[in-house]
């Protein structure tokens, strides 16, 4: 990799706290110490001086029949319902049709549906664990040795257990795999993540990491240009502004699990994984992800919006139904529930799109890739749904459509294969593929 860890890419504080910094044009953060004249003038110039990164979103069970589509070509563009949270996104969407999963299909439903999801990878039954590694954790044990944290594995679900159908239910809880038998560590609070991005120790408790490294921080605003002091400054505030919404959600109680109504509860708990406020939730969980990225902490992040077969609930859209029945109902509560899922792509694309490196933003050197394990609640997974969105500093183009329906090679594994190129990852063969989409 061409991207070296610098001394200059963090700022020490008291107790071992340690917080990266974003890109910045006067700074060489993510290059050498002392680049070369011409490098600096390419930074300047298109923005190559930041890395690209990747950011895969998942929800299980798929989208309303019928809505997820999209038709025409860049700014022109038709996106069906489901899509319309990216719809001011559409010059930058890729839109796939077509790919499926060969070892999908042989199992039975749900489980055998997603453990595989980003490997292509036979899964094995009678409640046994083992799949493939998956995509985002090749790139990431590849390309992100350059970073304190290779990869960011989040969710806002619980894992789910026992098996259904003959597969474990751990392959519908994890769609991200370190190895063929063990699922990446997914993290569902919201304060653990943060701490994992700011504080090489496991626990930090009430200190607060923007307290911890101010005085560095006004040392280092001194030799910065005038430009880079306003984007430091914001970045300062959105750091602080992410402590205090999660201090403000620790006040109300765990994310996770049911808040007794009494208090004292005179039942048995409820078992974890319905979060106590689902959009403040995911919206953290999203906030995580941009500061992972714009700190050079990953450039890795795989978020699980939910799990196939979720149990996942949605009160404040006054849907009571849990996300598994609700999509087998397939209706117009479905639909809300699917575009509230989107929003939270376009909440990360609008908070990158607005942070320029360069002649580029954040989100012009960034490759976000929306799928889901099947492409209805029916358990078709003959086809499966995927958005790409975003530049991948400037190898991915925008505003198209490339549908491989009834094309002899349509595995995901080739889609990965074109992804891993995007990061200098250039592999002769994963899961079920050897050959790549030339298109993507």
């Amino acid at each position: 990799m061409t991207h070296r860890y610098s001394r200059r890419a963090f700022l020490r504080g008291a107790g071992g706290v340690t917080m990266a910094l974003p890109w910045m044009e006067s700074c060489p953060v993510w290059g050498d110490d002392k680049p070369t004249r011409k490098q600096a003038r390419r930074a300047d110039n298109d923005g190559s001086g930041a890395p690209t990164r990747l950011a895969v979103l998942f929800s299980g069970n798929g989208f309303q029949s019928g809505e997820f589509w999209a038709k025409g070509a860049g700014p022109t563009m038709e996106l069906g319902k489901v899509l319309a949270p990216i719809a001011d996104f559409r010059e930058r969407i890729t839109f796939v049709r077509g790919l499926y999963n060969a070892h999908a299909l042989k199992g039975n439903i749900h489980s055998s549906q997603t453990g595989n999801m980003l490997s292509g990878a036979p899964l094995a039954s009678g409640g046994a664990i083992r799949s493939g590694t998956s995509f985002d954790q090749v790139i990431a044990q590849r390309y992100g040795r350059s970073t304190r944290l290779p990869s960011l594995v989040l969710g806002c679900e619980r894992s789910n257990p026992g098996i259904h159908k003959d597969y474990s239910m751990l392959y519908s809880s994890h769609i991200s795999w370190s190895s063929p038998t063990n699922p990446t560590p997914l993290e569902v609070y919201p304060a653990l993540a943060f701490d994992r991005l700011f504080n090489n120790r496991n626990s930090r408790g009430d200190q607060s990491v923007l307290d911890a490294v101010l005085a560095e921080a006004r040392r280092f605003r001194k030799g910065i240009s005038n430009s880079d002091q306003r984007k430091f400054d914001e970045y300062l505030n959105s750091i602080r502004e992410v402590e205090r919404q999660i201090d403000r959600a620790g006040k109300k109680g765990e994310l996770e699990g049911w808040r007794p109504t009494l208090e004292k509860p005179n039942i048995p708990r409820p078992p974890d994984g319905i979060p106590q406020d689902l959009p403040e939730h995911m919206k953290l969980m999203c906030d995580i992800v941009v500061l992972a990225f714009l700190t050079d902490s990953t450039r890795v992040c795989t978020l699980k919006l939910n799990n196939d077969h979720s149990y996942l609930r949605f009160p404040h859209l006054n849907i009571e139904v849990g996300h598994h029945e609700l999509s087998h109902r397939n209706n117009g509560n479905y639909l809300k529930v699917n575009q509230f899922m989107f929003d939270q792509m376009a909440y990360i694309a609008k908070k990158l799109d607005a942070v320029k490196e360069g002649e580029r933003t954040a989100l012009d050197n960034t490759i976000m890739m929306y799928c889901s394990s099947m492409m209805s609640g029916g358990h078709n997974a003959s086809q499966l749904p995927v958005v790409l969105l975003g530049g991948g500093g400037g190898k991915l183009a925008g505003g198209r459509i490339l549908d491989y329906q009834g094309k002899s090679h349509r595995q995901m594994c080739s889609l990965f294969l074109s992804l891993m190129d995007k990061f200098d990852i250039r592999l002769d063969r994963f899961g079920d593929s050897a050959t790549r989409l030339a298109e993507v």
